[in-house]
């Protein structure tokens, strides 16, 4: 059974970079046809996409972000991460990662880990 974990700082200051780890056990993040997200979802608002890391390690960014953000991962240890960059109150909340598979609507997520920025 495919899990996954997310792991960082639960506080960052401003302008520095939070970085995240995702975990994942049971499965291979190089499996074909699966991609594997970052998503966050700031204090009150809804679930924003982050971006994205697939299985053949091409990555893909929410525009928004793409400017401070970076995906990459560690296959010797199945583990990606995200880096976001020059952070501010606005990049707190919860973070998730997860596994989708392509084109079906199947995602497993990670049970999300929270991140505050402050001085």
């Amino acid at each position: 059974q495919v899990q996954l974990q997310e792991s960082g700082p639960g506080l960052v200051k401003p302008s520095q970079t939070l970085s995240l780890t995702c975990s994942v056990s049971g499965g291979s993040i190089t499996t074909e046809n699966f991609y594997w997200s970052w998503i966050r979802q700031p204090p009150g608002k809804g679930l924003e996409w982050v971006g994205i890391i697939h299985y053949t390690g091409t990555t893909y960014y929410n525009p928004s972000l793409k400017s401070r953000s970076s995906i990459s991962w560690d296959t010797s240890k199945n583990q990606f991460t995200l880096q976001v960059s020059a952070v501010t109150p606005e990049d707190a909340g919860t973070y998730y990662c997860a596994r989708n598979l392509m084109a079906s609507e199947d995602c497993l997520w990670g049970q999300g880990t929270q991140v505050a920025v402050s001085s």
